[in-house]
């Protein structure tokens, strides 16, 4: 595997190296030793799948807070997605820093998502699918985010939003001034 740091701490993205033959490719996708490595403690417990129909789907920006707070792995399994991770680290230098990429099934990469980024996706093709690793368990009290549209972040989508959801269109606006954000 390939890691190539973003400039948002803790950050990564993360290329399958595979080796083909006339049968096709292999390659490895997560290797605990690997992540160790670069500093990056992370032990998936939940694995979570999301498909989309519609191309123009927007989910997020999510995170669940401390003390349930989660890193995630990202890959696009079937279409492409535009993903966007945003430092709502209280004390980080990034803060209110935003990184996007476009993941798709065809170039496999991933983006490994670390604990106090929240994070979001717009499908760019329909029936698109997104499967997680998880480094906690999901707590339904710990969930929350920002609004997808939120002036602080500035985020740029590329297409018209054709779907969202009601909980997503009542996530709050980021404050900035809070230290408790994450």
């Amino acid at each position: 595997m390939k890691f190539s740091a973003t400039p948002l701490d803790g950050l990564w993205v993360i290329e399958p190296q595979p080796v083909t033959d006339e049968r096709g490719s292999f390659a490895r996708i997560f290797c605990e030793r690997e992540f160790e490595e670069r500093g990056l403690s992370f032990r998936p417990v939940q694995s979570n799948l999301s498909t989309n129909r519609l191309r123009g789907t927007l989910r997020g920006l999510h995170l669940q807070r401390p003390p349930h707070g989660e890193a995630k792995l990202m890959r696009c399994i079937r279409g492409s997605i535009h993903v966007v991770a945003v430092d709502v680290r209280s004390r980080s230098s990034t803060r209110a820093k935003s990184f996007s990429i476009r993941l798709s099934a065809s170039e496999g990469r991933q983006l490994y998502v670390p604990e106090g980024l929240a994070n979001g996706f717009q499908t760019l093709e329909d029936d698109s699918e997104v499967l997680y690793l998880m480094s906690e368990f999901y707590e339904p009290t710990a969930g929350g985010g920002y609004r997808y549209d939120d002036p602080t972040f500035a985020v740029s989508w590329p297409l018209p939003v054709s779907s969202v959801s009601e909980n997503d269109l009542r996530l709050p606006f980021f404050d900035p001034r809070a230290l408790d954000d994450a």
